[in-house]
C-alpha cells in the first residue's frame, strides 16, 4: 500500500495541486470521489430548476467598468455578525463532510488561515470543540430538531465551546428525489455498505488511500456528534434526519424563544421573502442569509441573487444581510455586494476544494475568490467593497424578484 501511495505521489502526470478556478476544483473532486459521494455534493431537488438558476442568474448580470483613475489598492475587509473578516466570504454550514478524513476541522483551519469565519452544521461529522479549537470565528448552525430542552442543550454546548453566534436554518422542505436520480448514501459505513461501494472506491484509489493512516482503515463518520452531550455517541446522519423530519417546523414564536436564549449574534438562514426578512428583524435577529439551501429546498424558488436586492433595501439598515447560493467566482461576490449583501456564504465551492486537495484545496478556493473580488473592484474603479452599488451593474429588465410584500 505504501508503494502505491509513493507511486501516486511521484507520478509526473499528476496535476499541479493548485487549481485556477472553482470549476477546476469541481472537476478534480469528481475525478477523485466515488460516484455516490460526488453526486451528493451536486444534489438538488426535483428538476433542479432552482439549483440551475442560482448560478445562471449571475451570468445575466454585467458590469459597468471604469478604466481611468483605478485605485492602486483596494480594501476587502468587512465585519459580519460581530466578527472582523479579511474579505466578504464565509463558510456556509454543510453536514457530514466525508469527502476528506479531516472534514470540518480541515475547513476550519483553512478559514482561519484566510481570516474568515465558518458556519458549523449541527449534522457535522466532527465535534464542535475540535472545530473551535482551530478557528475562533465559528457560528453554530442549528435545526429545529427535538423538543426545546434538547435544543437548548445543544445551544449551551455551542456556547461553552466558544461559538460566536447561532445560525438557525429554516429553508429545507422534504422533497422526495430528483429527476436525474438521488445518491444512495448508506445509513452506516459497515461491511455491507463498503462491499456495495467497493466497485466505486476501486476506481478511485487516491480517495481510498486518504482514508488509510498507519496501515489502519479510517471509516468515514456518518454520525452527528453535535446533537448529543459531549463525549456521547451521536446518532447516524439518517437517524438525525429522521428526528428532524418528525419534529414540527418552528413558528416565529419558537424562533423568538430561541433568540431570547442566546445573547450573542443570531442569524436566520433561508430568507427569500420580504415579510420573512422583516419578521427576522422583529425577533431581534442580527443577520439573515438570503438562501434557498443551494437548490435543495422548494424547487422553483428564484435564485437568491434575484431576490437579494429588495430584501437588502428593506432591512439592510437593521441587520447584516448575507447571500448564500451560486457563488463560483469573485465577480459573483461583487455582484452580491452591489445588491446590498454584507458578505456571502459558500457551500459547494469549498467542498469541491476540500475533495480536490484537503485543507489546501479550501484555502485555494478562498484565495481564488479573494483575487476575483480584488480584480473586479479594480475593473470597476472601486477602492473599497463598501463603495459598491447597483450603479456598478448592468441589470436586465425584470431581473429582480420581489414577493411577500
Amino acid at each position: 500500500m505504501a508503494l502505491l501511495s509513493d507511486l501516486l505521489e511521484k507520478n509526473p502526470w499528476r496535476p499541479n495541486p493548485w487549481f485556477e478556478t472553482v470549476h477546476e476544483a469541481q472537476r478534480r473532486a469528481q475525478k477523485r470521489l466515488p460516484r455516490t459521494v460526488y453526486s451528493s455534493l451536486v444534489a438538488g431537488t426535483q428538476g433542479g430548476i432552482t439549483l440551475t438558476d442560482n448560478t445562471a442568474a449571475f451570468d445575466e448580470l454585467g458590469f459597468a467598468p471604469h478604466v481611468v483613475g483605478v485605485a492602486p489598492e483596494r480594501n476587502l475587509a468587512t465585519r459580519v455578525m460581530g466578527q472582523d473578516l479579511s474579505f466578504p466570504v464565509m463558510i456556509s454550514p454543510t453536514g457530514v463532510q466525508a469527502v476528506d478524513p479531516d472534514g470540518e476541522v480541515a475547513v476550519a483551519r483553512a478559514a482561519a488561515a484566510r481570516g474568515t469565519a465558518m458556519g458549523l452544521s449541527s449534522f457535522a461529522s466532527k465535534p464542535v470543540e475540535e472545530v473551535t479549537a482551530v478557528n475562533g470565528q465559528i457560528f453554530f448552525q442549528i435545526y429545529w430538531l427535538g423538543d426545546r430542552e434538547s435544543i437548548l442543550k445543544r445551544v449551551q454546548r455551542a456556547k461553552e465551546a466558544g461559538c460566536k453566534g447561532l445560525i438557525v436554518t429554516t429553508d429545507w422542505v422534504f422533497n422526495i428525489g430528483r429527476d436525474w436520480g438521488s445518491p444512495e448514501i448508506p445509513e452506516r459505513v459497515g461491511v455491507k455498505a463498503l462491499a456495495r461501494l467497493a466497485p466505486e472506491i476501486a476506481v478511485r484509489p487516491r480517495y481510498a488511500l486518504d482514508w488509510i493512516r498507519g496501515g489502519k482503515i479510517i471509516v468515514p463518520d456518518l454520525s452527528a456528534p453535535n446533537l448529543v452531550d459531549r463525549n456521547e455517541s451521536g446518532p447516524t446522519f439518517f437517524g438525525a434526519y429522521g428526528q428532524w423530519m418528525s419534529t414540527p417546523p418552528p413558528t416565529w414564536e419558537d424562533l423568538l424563544w430561541l433568540r431570547e436564549q442566546w445573547d450573542g449574534e443570531f442569524m436566520v438562514k433561508g430568507i427569500s421573502r420580504l415579510d420573512d426578512a422583516k419578521r427576522a428583524v422583529d425577533i431581534g435577529a442580527t443577520a439573515i442569509s438570503v438562501s434557498n439551501h443551494g437548490g435543495n429546498n422548494l424547487d422553483g424558488t428564484p435564485a437568491t441573487i434575484r431576490v437579494l436586492g429588495p430584501i437588502a433595501d428593506a432591512v439592510g439598515d437593521d441587520l447584516d444581510v448575507l447571500l448564500d447560493g451560486g457563488i463560483r467566482r469573485g465577480s459573483d461576490v461583487v455582484k452580491a455586494l452591489a445588491f446590498g449583501a454584507k458578505a456571502v456564504m459558500i457551500g459547494r465551492a469549498y467542498l469541491w476544494g476540500l475533495a480536490a486537495n484537503g485543507q489546501a484545496g479550501v484555502e485555494n478556493v478562498l484565495d481564488l475568490l479573494r483575487m476575483g473580488i480584488d480584480s473586479t473592484l479594480m475593473g470597476l474603479g472601486r477602492s473599497d467593497i463598501d463603495e459598491l452599488s447597483r450603479d456598478d451593474l448592468i441589470i436586465p429588465p425584470d431581473f429582480e424578484r420581489t414577493f411577500g410584500g
